[in-house]
């Protein structure tokens, strides 16, 4: 198949942390210990649905203008070109690490999200129906944000000691805030075609085909969003019958403009954020707010743990760069390569206390409560089509469990069954206590 039929048939992906990585290469590799590339990495998909790695580009910071320093790697055809591209995955699953906990955790969940629960306490009164929507999705996350600032992304912190970008993790947290964040994209349908798994099609249930069928966190993910539509549809049609509403409810548009102008003040003049000036706009905003909060953030937090606990299979950090031949320590690798493998990860007491963190917060609570559950149904007691829009939210719960559990048994499913896979359970909703990869809390809780 040739480059450009592998793309008109939507075969080809990237993954790309270059432009995220390139301005801070400098500054990181000057740190002790920390090595890093921006890397580039192309996918296949292949017949079966899986998705294979054919080649990886890795760049650093050019120093001549007319001589860019990339360095590629192809799936190896002998014992040294297998050990490169080992070293090779791992500097991608380093980049990738960071992102994921940088952005894709800590800003996208944990910080974009508390401006608009610090408005809805400061503008919404504790018996408007839109505070009392929320509450359950706002408990403990302004305290547990505390907390990170104390421990986890403070200065000399956890993230900065266990993440390749040391003491510029919230720099570059920061930079993908200012040039890639927006709130008209983070509901999960808008963010799948953003990142190019998906296209937009009214025919199909959800409005969009995925590129990728069998894709479980988008497959199970937009069952959740769809059921969070719905009761977040029934609810604002039920308080709110038209525009002028909407328009007229002082407290609700107190609450979104400061949502927008003062927590998200650096980006408040940006056009894309929506209006609220109908319940479907309410609807959107609402729905993107509390998946966020659930689904989103459920499926990057617990199974942080799972998937990224063994060091060598995904390290946080690199603390060497890919020799080449002309390199004066080419020769130690080729001598030993699985001791320069070694010596590239983290040491034993990183990753000793990387994954003790990741384990505490990969864990579930006693005291969690997961979507589909209100223990305060009563506060609706004069209302009961709200409180049979609640009962149908959580059937339909249920319900979508039992068919990611369905879906995780059926061994056609190769993202899902097979030897040394996983099946899919992070958004299973319910869970018990502890490290169990799966179970959806109402709200960020850890």
């Amino acid at each position: 198949m040739s480059v450009q039929q592998a793309l008109n048939e939507n075969k080809l992906f990237i993954l790309d942390y270059h432009d995220i990585y390139l301005p801070f290469l400098n500054r990181i590799n000057a740190l002790d210990d920390r090595k890093a590339y921006g890397t580039r990495t192309l996918f296949f998909l292949t017949t079966v649905g899986t998705l294979k790695p054919i080649a990886i580009e890795l760049s650093l910071p050019p120093t001549d203008p007319n001589c860019p320093l990339k360095q590629v790697l192809t799936p190896s055809v002998d014992a040294t070109t297998s050990w490169l591209w080992q070293l090779g995955k791992a500097h991608v699953c380093s980049n990738d690490a960071g992102v994921h906990q940088l952005i894709h955790h800590w800003l996208r969940t944990h910080a974009c999200i508390e401006p608009f629960i610090i408005a809805a306490h400061r503008q919404l009164s504790g018996m408007h129906p839109i505070f009392k929507l929320l509450k359950p999705h706002m408990r403990y996350t302004l305290k547990i944000n505390a907390l990170a600032r104390e421990s986890l992304i403070n200065a000399g912190g956890n993230i900065e000691s266990f993440f390749t970008p040391g003491k510029y993790c919230m720099e570059i947290s920061c930079a993908a805030y200012r040039d890639w964040w927006r709130f008209d994209l983070e509901g999960l349908p808008a963010d799948l075609i953003r990142r190019g798994v998906a296209v937009p099609d009214t025919t199909k249930v959800h409005g969009l085909r995925l590129l990728i069928e069998d894709y479980p966190y988008a497959n199970d993910g937009l069952l959740i969003w769809s059921s969070i539509e719905s009761l977040v549809q029934t609810y604002v049609n039920y308080y709110y019958s038209d525009a002028e509403m909407i328009e007229s409810d002082t407290e609700l548009q107190a609450w979104y403009n400061e949502s927008r102008s003062v927590g998200h003040a650096d980006l408040c003049h940006a056009s894309w954020w929506p209006t609220l000036s109908t319940p479907n706009d309410l609807t959107s905003i609402l729905t993107t707010i509390i998946w966020t909060v659930s689904g989103q953030h459920a499926a990057v937090n617990f199974g942080q743990y799972p998937y990224g606990g063994f060091i060598p299979a995904r390290p946080p950090l690199m603390r060497q760069l890919v020799p080449k031949e002309h390199d004066p320590v080419y020769v130690d690798f080729i001598e030993d390569p699985q001791a320069y493998f070694l010596s590239s990860l983290p040491s034993l007491l990183q990753a000793t206390k990387f994954m003790a963190v990741i384990e505490i917060i990969s864990a579930h609570s006693p005291d969690e409560e997961y979507l589909g559950e209100r223990k305060d149904l009563s506060t609706w007691s004069g209302d009961t089509e709200i409180i049979e829009a609640f009962y149908r939210f959580s059937v339909e719960i249920r319900r979508i469990e039992k068919e990611i559990e369905k879906r995780n048994a059926d061994t056609s499913r190769r993202n899902r069954c097979g030897a040394g896979i996983s099946p899919y359970k992070l958004l299973i909703p319910s869970s018990g206590p502890g490290v169990t990869s799966k179970g959806i809390p109402n709200s960020i809780t850890v």
